[in-house]
This record gives structure tokens, sequence and C-alpha cells, in this order.
């Protein structure tokens, strides 16, 4: 297991070296592109080329996750949507690029990828080829090379015969025991030193967290205002109507008491009929507002008590120490509530899966169903909503959905747990 790990890493050392080729391809371009500005040929070219160096830094990021399980955070400004066409939106794009402080450092890291970072890959390749050398040539291999430029060095043994071409070959093994614990370490190396330049600085990270912040802050404004007015109008259209119908039955019945008991009877029934629907439409509201099982029992009965009258079976596993605050509580319960719905709806799901727990400050949640897969967060989506709505408590969503499923959406929110309800 540990050779194949090094060989591994061998391999992958020799590919991400080739990788500081394109390095230097596009740090030329790039530099020499934005050395042209001022003669107007660099504000055409600089916007693509500077997208090409992000795209390149973005495979590096993706890499290092995947082959090292090195995390490198993507740190750009987002570009705004409403940008002007034409040579003047051309000239403000460039501009925006140009004060984006990850352009330079993309650029910075240009050139540490084409000088350390590439020796760093190669060493990661070398050791187990270079000890193979060596068995190569006490196989006779030094003969011809000796014959034809004589003494050959290995490393710092010298070959001029068969006996020291024999000595080659425990030089030969001790690079390949050396590559074997050392080549995955430069491998990882290599792209730690990638994460010290494509890696966003504490600053940049204040930056995009504040940028966030605003955003989800703006969304939860305007989220609150539309829920304003849909409980204004469902008071309108519903209860509101309901009772001033039951008012006028009653009216009804009070002139109606004396000349025709039988009629007012009636009216009385229809009356009583209006205010239990006028209270369910009331409970139902009040349910969309804070469901009462949620303030009294805590997020996992509640969350127990939505699935029952869920149309697709979902199987619960709740593992809650406390509560957290009612703001993130009463966000988690209905994100779960809105998860849920979007697949029972459109998943053709059988069966889904719900997980709940509380880890390393973390409230984690994890929707699974078995349907046909192909869920992603759109703008105007149940997803986008749900997205916004956690955002406002510095959570995040996250969407695993490939065609033919299964379709996983995880939630994770920061809070911690009080002692104010009983771990359900």
């Amino acid at each position: 297991m540990k050779g194949r790990r090094a060989l591994t890493a061998c391999v992958r050392g020799f590919a991400v070296s080739w990788l500081a080729l394109v390095s230097i391809i596009l740090s030329v371009l790039t530099i020499l592109s934005i050395c042209f500005i001022p003669l107007g040929v660099g504000v055409f070219t600089t916007p693509p080329l500077i997208r090409a160096v992000r795209a390149h830094a973005n495979q590096r990021r993706l890499l290092a996750a995947t082959w090292a399980d090195v995390r490198i955070q993507l740190p750009y400004r987002p570009l705004p949507a409403d940008r002007r066409s034409g040579v003047t939106g051309q000239v403000e794009l460039c501009t925006l690029l140009l004060k984006d402080p990850a352009t330079w450092r993309d650029l910075l890291w240009l050139q540490i990828d084409m000088t350390a970072g590439y020796v760093i890959a190669l060493l990661a390749f070398a050791f187990m080829p270079y000890g193979l050398e060596g068995f190569v040539l006490a196989a006779g291999v030094w003969q011809p090379i000796v014959d034809a430029g004589g003494t050959y060095w290995y490393a710092f043994l010298p070959i001029d015969s068969q006996w020291t071409a024999l000595l080659a070959i425990p030089v030969g093994a001790g690079f390949i025991a050396a590559g074997t614990a050392v080549s995955p370490i430069l491998l990882r190396g290599h792209f730690l030193l990638s994460r010290a330049f494509l890696d966003p600085t504490p600053h940049m990270q204040l930056e995009q967290r504040v940028r966030r912040l605003t955003e989800t802050r703006h969304d939860a404004v305007d989220t609150s205002a539309a829920e304003l007015r849909r409980i204004e109008r469902d008071l309108h259209d519903g209860a509101q109507a309901r009772l001033v119908a039951m008012g006028m039955s009653l009216g009804t019945v009070e002139a109606l008491i004396e000349r025709d008991p039988a009629k007012a009877k009636e009216l009385l029934a229809a009356a009583r009929t209006n205010s239990a629907e006028a209270l369910a439409e009331l409970r139902d509201l009040v349910r969309g507002i804070h469901p009462p099982v949620l303030a009294e029992r805590g997020l996992g009965d509640a969350v127990r008590a939505l699935t029952l009258r869920m149309a697709v079976d979902v199987e619960v596993d709740v593992d809650l120490a406390g509560r957290p605050e009612e703001p993130v509580e009463s966000a988690a319960y209905f994100a779960i509530s809105e998860v849920l719905t979007n697949a029972a709806k459109h998943a053709g799901a059988s069966r889904m899966w719900l997980d709940l727990h509380h880890e390393d400050g973390m409230l984690r949640i994890a929707v699974t169903d078995d349907g046909h897969g192909g869920a992603e967060i759109t703008p105007g989506g149940g997803l986008s909503g749900v997205e916004r709505r956690l955002g406002t408590f510095d959570g995040v969503l996250a969407v695993s959905s490939p065609t033919g499923g299964p379709t996983m959406v995880t939630m994770e929110i920061p809070c911690t747990l009080s002692a104010r309800g009983a771990a359900r």
C-alpha cells in the first residue's frame, strides 16, 4: 500500500511538473497584455487571459483537493451582472479584474509555480525513476555509456566497470526507498506552497464575509417583507372573510330568531362551521409562522411531526444534546421543510432520509432521497431560498445530485446548544 501510494505520488508529481509550462506561458502573456493596456490593446486581451489564469489556478485547486486533500478556497470578487456592453463594458471589466487583489496573487503564484513549485513537483517524481536507473546500469547498460563517454557518475558513485555497476543496485534501492518515503510528502508540499499564494488572505476572507453578510441581510429584509405580505393576504382572504361572514350571519339570526326559528337555526349552524374553519385557518397560519410543536418540544420533535405529514416515507435520525437559539431553530425547521417538500414534489423519490445532529459548533443537516437526481440551486428556486435563509446565520447549503440519483442536500449552521429543552 505504501509503495503504491509512493508510485502514485511519483506519477502525479511528473504530471504537475508539466503544468509549470502552462504557468510560464500564461505568466508571459498576461504580463505583456497588462503592459499593453496604455496602448488600448491590453484592454481587450487582459480579461480573457486573467480568466485563463483563474481557470489554471482552479485546476490546481482541484488537483490539490483530490490528490493531496489540501483545500484551497476561492478568493475572487464576484463580477457585477449589469455590466455595460461594448468598449465601455470591456474597460469596466478590465478595471474590475485588475482591482481584485486575487488577480495579482494569481500572477505571483505563476512565478512561484514555474520555479519552486516546478522543482518540488519534479523531485516528487525523480527519486523512483532515478533509483530504477541503478538497476538498469547494473544489468549491463553501463558498458556502452562508459565506452562512449568514459566514467559515468551515478549520484556519488563513479561507474567504470561491472563491479562498480553492481554497486549501483544498493544506491538505486536507497533512492527508491527514499522516494517511497518522501514523494507523497513532496507532492503535498507542492500543493501547500500553492495554497500559500492561492488561498484568500485574512483580509480577503473578511471582505468576503462582509459582502456575504450584506447580501444575506438584504435577502432577510426582503424575505421578511414578503412574509408579512403573505400573512396579511392570508388573513384578509381567509380568516377575516370568514369572521365577517359569521358576523353577518349572526346579525341575520338576531333578526330571525323570533320570526323564523328554523332559518335562524340553519344560520347558527353555518356560523359555527365558519368559526371552525376560521380557527383551522388561523392555526395553519400560526404553524407557518412558528409551529407550536417547535416552540414546545424542540427541533427534533418538530421535524418528526413534519415528516409524518409527508407523502413519502422519511427515516429520521436526530442527535441533539440541547436546543439551538430560537431564530436558528426556526430557520433550520423551515429549511428542512422546504427541502423535504421539494424532494417529495420533484425528485420522484420513494424514500428519504433525514440526519440532524450537532458537532464542532455546527448544526448539521443532511437530507437524502432515492429519486432521479438532477437537483441544483437555481435563482428564484426553492433551494436558492433555503440558501438565502441559512446565509442570514452564516449557514451554508450544498447539493450533490448526479443524474439518476441519489440526491443529498447538506446544510450547516454555526450555533451553540442550550439546555432549554431536552435532547430530542
